[in-house]
């Protein structure tokens, strides 16, 4: 059971300011990797800095996503890639590639990821949001900390 769990979260629209990244190799979490990324211009919607607790003072040092992105990369490239509502996280690596004119293509992970989302949902359980799965398969999470996310979704993969 080899693949990658990843989690985002946004400052506005599709523009990231975490990334949360877990590596898990034969069944075992091998890696994690977090950074705050500075969104451009630094601008947050106050919606999401309510939902995460992540503010223009947090990232004003922060690198940007095309700094992150090496980081990004390296962990994704080849690798089956797993996210909870696997849409909104592959959207916002798509958008962003696009914004700083990088091929998504390049990472060769395709254009549908693991949806622990959909996974959950075929099993029945109801609500779906990543909070209400740990909680039904008793998994620790520290709810829109990126890190926290990525690996509660690499557990709920791992259990499915």
């Amino acid at each position: 059971m080899n693949f990658t769990a990843i989690d985002f979260e946004t400052a506005t629209g599709y523009h990231p300011c975490s990334v949360g990244i877990v590596t898990v190799q034969n069944g075992i979490i091998v890696d994690e990797f977090v950074t705050l990324i500075k969104p451009p211009n630094n601008e947050y919607n106050p919606f999401t800095t309510r939902v995460h607790g992540i503010y223009p003072k947090d990232t004003i040092n922060a690198k940007s996503f095309y700094q992150v992105y090496p980081e990004i990369e390296r962990r994704l490239k080849n690798r089956v890639v797993v996210a909870h509502n696997e849409s909104f996280d592959r959207n916002v690596l798509m958008k962003s590639m696009l914004l700083h004119g990088l091929n998504y293509e390049d990472l060769n992970i395709g254009l549908k990821w693991e949806c622990t989302v959909k996974i959950y949902k075929a099993k029945g359980l109801k609500p779906t949001k990543l909070s209400d799965c740990c909680r039904e398969m008793n998994i620790q999470l520290n709810h829109h900390e990126a890190l926290s996310d990525a690996r509660a979704c690499a557990k709920l993969y791992l259990l499915r």
